[in-house]
């Protein structure tokens, strides 16, 4: 089973993620522990914007790495994005060790003013197995029911799947066999 580290990022708690991990593990073929990832990632800051890039926060992770071979996805509570998009809700590394979410789309708050507890673990649940996917080489899915279909809104991360497809699930054990990690 491989190994992924969670790592939280000027987040004010870890507790959604300590309730996520039994089904993140249930569903996927990971490993996940939580471990804390104390960075600056003002210098992602773009004050044009309001948001972070997220490009700049990967690169500040991986230049924080530690040396052994775990894949490392952080969360952050603020809002992303990539100069083309208005926003993204993660980004990964394709074949990489780096991946990020970003928890503030995902909040029901954002889009209806109404707290969904449950539809932001769900939410999380599969961002996280998401990023991980392009991590593990899976690039986007056309199966709506896959975890790997893209997703633009969040409309479309609540229509799909919270799991990967019978054909990205096996790509990511061929892919964890070939890197033996």
């Amino acid at each position: 089973m491989a190994q992924v580290i969670l790592a939280p990022i000027n987040l004010d708690s870890d507790e959604l993620l300590k309730e996520i991990i039994p089904t993140l593990e249930k569903i996927s073929p990971f490993k996940f522990k939580i471990e804390k990832f104390n960075i600056d990632i003002s210098e992602a800051y773009s004050i044009e914007r309001g948001q972070y890039h997220s490009t700049k926060i990967l690169k500040i992770i991986n230049d924080n790495l530690k040396s052994d071979s775990s894949k490392v996805l952080g969360i952050v509570k603020n809002d992303l994005f990539i100069p083309v998009l208005t926003y993204v809700f993660g980004e990964a590394q394709l074949n990489g060790r780096c991946s990020l979410i970003s928890l503030f789309r995902l909040h029901e708050e954002f889009y209806s003013g109404k707290s969904n507890y449950e539809l932001l673990k769900q939410r999380t649940v599969k961002e996280i197995l998401h990023e991980l996917g392009h991590n593990f080489g899976l690039i986007h899915c056309k199966d709506w029911e896959c975890v790997m279909h893209s997703s633009s809104s969040i409309e479309e991360v609540d229509i799909k799947g919270i799991s990967y497809c019978e054909s990205c699930f096996i790509n990511i054990k061929m892919n964890l066999k070939v890197s033996n990690v």
